[in-house]
């Protein structure tokens, strides 16, 4: 692997790590379905964790098909990323507790309650872009337009994981 494979992948890390909130989408076996749920990137582990309810339909979907994609968006700062990975759904009582957060106590009393599962998701591979925002994206497009010319409008890369 080249060093500016290194460098796209911990690019798309840095996203996901600083946009935290993602589409979280499955399959069903008929269609997509997509909920946004709050991620905990953790690359040194090369996974993405999520809590769940024992429940939930995405903990019986995964279970079925486990190739899920995680769609991040931060408009505020024009940065994007979607990864797509394998997914599976324990019962690691240890990983729920070191995951457990003040966020969490909105779904569950503690991380003891025995309905929680955790949702690990290895990344295969993703697709970011980082424009530039605000002001800088619309001068860029009004040049490109008077010039006849494509805006420069940032990076977009493909990673593999």
């Amino acid at each position: 692997m080249t060093h500016h494979d290194h460098d796209k992948q911990d690019k798309a890390w840095e996203l996901a790590e600083s946009i935290k909130f993602c589409m979280f989408i499955t399959w069903d076996g008929e269609r997509q379905r997509a909920r946004p749920m709050a991620s905990q990137p953790a690359k040194e582990e090369h996974a993405i964790y999520f809590l769940t309810d024992e429940e939930s339909a995405k903990s019986h979907q995964i279970d079925r098909f486990p190739i899920i994609t995680l769609a991040y968006a931060d408009k505020s700062h024009n940065e994007f990323v979607s990864i797509t990975g394998r997914a599976e759904v324990s019962d690691d009582r240890e990983k729920i507790r070191e995951l457990f957060s003040p966020f969490a106590k909105a779904w569950w009393d503690s991380p003891d309650d025995p309905q929680i599962r955790v949702i690990k998701v290895t990344p295969e591979d993703a697709e970011y872009w980082d424009s530039p925002s605000g002001p800088m994206a619309n001068m860029k497009m009004l040049s490109a337009i008077v010039t006849g010319g494509r805006p420069d409008m940032g990076d977009n890369e493909k990673v593999d994981f």
